[in-house]
């Protein structure tokens, strides 16, 4: 139990550089990950539930911190969680606090329900080196998989819709 204890750490492997510049060794990263991710789950919670990005952020902080709670070695973690060395997912994890605390200022999702944003249209050409964000056609299953929720959904036949008529022509 003795050897187990102390001997452990003692023969863990050390990493001794991250080979990337600015960007030091942490020693204790799982520890560091595990407090990180903790504290991420418990800040997210300040943001509605059924918003995009905190299930999101809750889907990957909670993986990431199960791994690093079922893994001792950071050369295991960083292979399970695939995203770079555990250095730099303390990184992102401090980043990703910072954001969550932005996001919870900007307050985006809480625009009233009653909300109208004025729409301003004019006929003027759009220059030349601005593009036109003009979505290209969905493929045909689309439209037949969208028919076909449609029906199980009301049990009227929609009008059939085709790439073809649901895009103007220029």
């Amino acid at each position: 139990m003795f050897l187990r204890v102390i001997g452990r750490p003692l023969l863990a492997k050390v990493k001794q550089t991250t080979g990337i510049v600015g960007l030091d060794v942490v020693p204790n990263a799982r520890e560091v990950l595990i407090g990180l991710y903790k504290k991420t789950l418990k800040e997210v919670e300040a943001i509605p539930a059924d918003e995009g990005y905190r299930k999101a952020v809750e889907h990957f902080t909670r993986h990431r911190l199960k791994v690093c709670e079922e893994e001792e070695d950071w050369e295991v973690i960083e292979k399970r969680i695939a995203c770079g060395q555990v250095e730099e997912l303390i990184e992102e994890a401090r980043d990703e606090l910072t954001l969550i605390g932005k996001m919870i200022e900007w307050d985006p999702w809480g625009v009233p329900d009653d909300y109208e944003c004025e729409v301003i249209e004019n006929d003027a050409p759009v220059p030349k080196h601005v593009p036109l964000h003009r979505p290209g056609p969905l493929p045909e299953d689309f439209y037949k998989t969208l028919e076909s929720l449609q029906l199980s959904s009301t049990r009227e036949p929609p009008p059939a819709v085709t790439s073809s008529e649901s895009q103007p022509k220029e």
